[in-house]
């Protein structure tokens, strides 16, 4: 008899080991984040801005500020993709509810975007002006 784990087995662990599954369900995150365009365009564009950060940033509060804005433009990405993907799995056909869920994490993401940019934007000013 091929006995599977419970679902709830995640819960049960401790410790280390807890830590390394909760470490390998991550790195499944990422990897699933990866097959999206938008994440992918974003983490591209982060291995290019985050070592612009510290070329950039002038103290090491400015620079924690430009990485963190950037990583926070990829954190948002993914639990938008969350959403997106708990709301497909419901069903394929259109819903008010559905609709709202999606608007507003794509909304999510957008601050974190406009956010972003106004950081590096002051950034560059600062350095430049």
């Amino acid at each position: 008899m091929n006995e599977q784990e419970p679902v709830d087995a995640q819960k049960r662990r401790t410790g280390l080991n807890r830590m390394a599954h909760a470490f390998g369900y991550s790195l499944a995150g990422l990897r699933a984040g990866w097959g999206e365009t938008a994440f992918r365009q974003e983490a591209l564009a982060a291995m290019v801005l985050i070592p612009a950060a510290f070329w950039l940033g002038q103290s090491w509060l400015e620079t924690a500020l430009l990485v963190a804005s950037v990583i926070l433009v990829m954190v948002v990405e993914l639990l938008n993709t969350g959403i997106e993907t708990a709301i497909d799995r419901i069903g394929p056909e259109w819903h008010d509810l559905s609709k709202r869920a999606k608007d507003m994490g794509s909304a999510a993401v957008l601050l974190s975007l406009v956010l972003c940019a106004g950081i590096w934007a002051a950034a560059l000013w600062a350095r430049w002006a």
